[in-house]
């Protein structure tokens, strides 16, 4: 079950990436145009939901994964530490930040000001997130694949 769950949350961060940019290059293209249509609320929703299933897998993964380990000292082994604590807060704040973001931009009623806030709110998300991820390049993780 857990292989199960580590190649779904491996697999979909690809879509909630993608979906993320999207979101980012539509809210930047269209910020000037004066109109937000259901194309964009759609983009921006499917984005959010898709890293929403992102961290609801993170967090059932959470308590099954052998990454995480709360053994004396963890707090000064890197691997122990990022998955124990780091990868799960980013995360979780990222998707925070992402539905506060939609919220704000969802009440604003000049169209413009909605593509800037999500515009931003998303770029702020994507950072988050870009730093979470357990790239294969950071060793002192113990991850040489993508999976």
């Amino acid at each position: 079950m857990y292989d199960i769950l580590v190649r779904s949350h491996s697999g979909l961060r690809w879509i909630a990436l993608i979906l993320l940019v999207v979101a980012i290059v539509n809210a930047l293209g269209a910020r000037t145009k004066g109109i937000y249509v259901k194309k964009d609320k759609m983009i921006n929703l499917f984005a959010m939901v898709f890293i929403h299933v992102q961290v609801t897998l993170g967090l059932i993964m959470y308590f099954q994964s052998p990454r995480v380990n709360f053994v004396e000292g963890w707090m000064k082994s890197p691997q122990l530490r990022f998955f124990g604590m780091e990868h799960i807060a980013m995360m979780i704040l990222a998707a925070v930040l992402l539905t506060i973001g939609r919220k704000k931009a969802e009440k604003e009623s000049n169209p413009n000001n909605k593509h800037r806030k999500i515009f931003m709110w998303y770029t702020i998300c994507l950072v988050i997130i870009f730093l979470a991820i357990p790239w294969p390049f950071r060793q002192a993780l113990g991850i040489t694949t993508w999976m």
